[in-house]
């Protein structure tokens, strides 16, 4: 039966995309903020026909929001298209995806990389974050009800939150802004964020961060995409999982702390890359959510203190950043 579902849906989106792309086939960037690694710079970013954008306001009604949620996953990506930086060149793939992999420059803290695509006009500054040499740890936080309150416990209410809100009205919790700020010491420890947030929802969460002066870094969310392989995509744990494995292996030496909340199973999660990187997780730390912690949580929660590794968890963050940094 999936794989039936799959065939229909790809044909589908095929007479969807053919019925919504443009004559000219206009291409433009969306820049997604990359990192660096031991040996190379990545860029990372996607080539669409237009920018989804929205300019809201804090008092217009939820029904305007809603509407100007679903645009931004009315998305018509270009696949196969040829972008250059420099001397290398990367293509996208059929979601119109690209990473570019460029040598690594004698700098640290963000930077610019221009990025052009092949045969058209116009360069787009794609954002990256050289990891400082200085670093002690790695930060990797999940975003839903661990930063942003969304109630991803629930289907319903985050489906209501998550569509019927807006960039000026979305809740940044104040122990959180203060937590990543103290832990990541002024950018000189590396933040990133893992979340099954959908990458259309990029620049939505960009401008809630930026709007309430949390901490930045690269985000690592999800593909909701289908694809000739996949329908849909992998699940939230398998994807949390490999992106914690992708963070870990930007800087093999370090140590990470991972933080999360009880809402979408992040102990069982954070349990298992414990695992996969024995002696590497310095620290887990979760929030508890409105539906506290369940069997499942507390077992995996004794997994992660049997293991050695320091776990702090609470309804919120305040002090926890003193007790990781005595």
């Amino acid at each position: 039966m999936a794989n039936i579902l799959h065939k229909i849906a790809m044909t589908a989106e095929r007479l969807v995309d053919r019925v919504r792309r443009t004559p000219s086939q206009a291409r433009i960037i969306e820049a997604y903020a990359g990192y660096s690694t031991p040996q190379h710079i990545i860029v990372r970013g996607r080539v669409l026909t237009a920018l989804r954008r929205n300019a809201p306001l804090p008092n217009q009604s939820w029904f305007t929001n809603l509407r100007q949620m679903i645009s931004l996953f009315l998305t018509d990506e270009v696949a196969d298209v040829t972008v250059i930086s420099g001397d290398v060149t990367a293509q996208t793939d059929e979601e119109g995806y690209f990473t570019l992999l460029l040598p690594l420059v004698d700098k640290s803290g963000w930077i610019d990389v221009p990025v052009t695509i092949k045969d058209r006009d116009g360069v787009t500054q794609c954002p990256v974050l050289m990891l400082p040499p200085n670093a002690d740890y790695l930060v990797i936080s999940d975003i839903d009800d661990t930063v942003l309150k969304t109630g991803a416990y629930s289907l319903v209410r985050n489906l209501w939150t998550s569509m019927t809100g807006n960039a000026t009205t979305r809740y940044i919790f104040p122990d959180a802004i203060a937590f990543l700020s103290d832990l990541t010491v002024n950018d000189r420890n590396p933040l990133f964020y893992v979340s099954s947030s959908p990458w259309n929802l990029y620049t939505f969460l960009n401008q809630i961060f930026a709007r309430t002066n949390l901490p930045r870094g690269p985000m690592f969310l999800r593909d909701l995409g289908l694809s000739e392989t996949k329908f849909i995509t992998d699940g939230h744990g398998n994807h949390k999982g490999a992106s914690i494995d992708t963070i870990m292996a930007t800087q093999p030496d370090l140590p990470a702390i991972l933080i999360g909340d009880s809402g979408q199973k992040d102990a069982k999660i954070y349990a298992a890359a414990i695992d996969r990187h024995p002696g590497r997780i310095r620290a887990v730390v979760l929030r508890q959510a409105d539906d506290g912690y369940d069997a499942d949580d507390n077992s995996y929660m004794t997994q992660i203190t049997d293991s050695g590794t320091i776990l702090l968890h609470g309804p919120n963050f305040i002090g926890m950043a003193q007790k990781l940094l005595r």
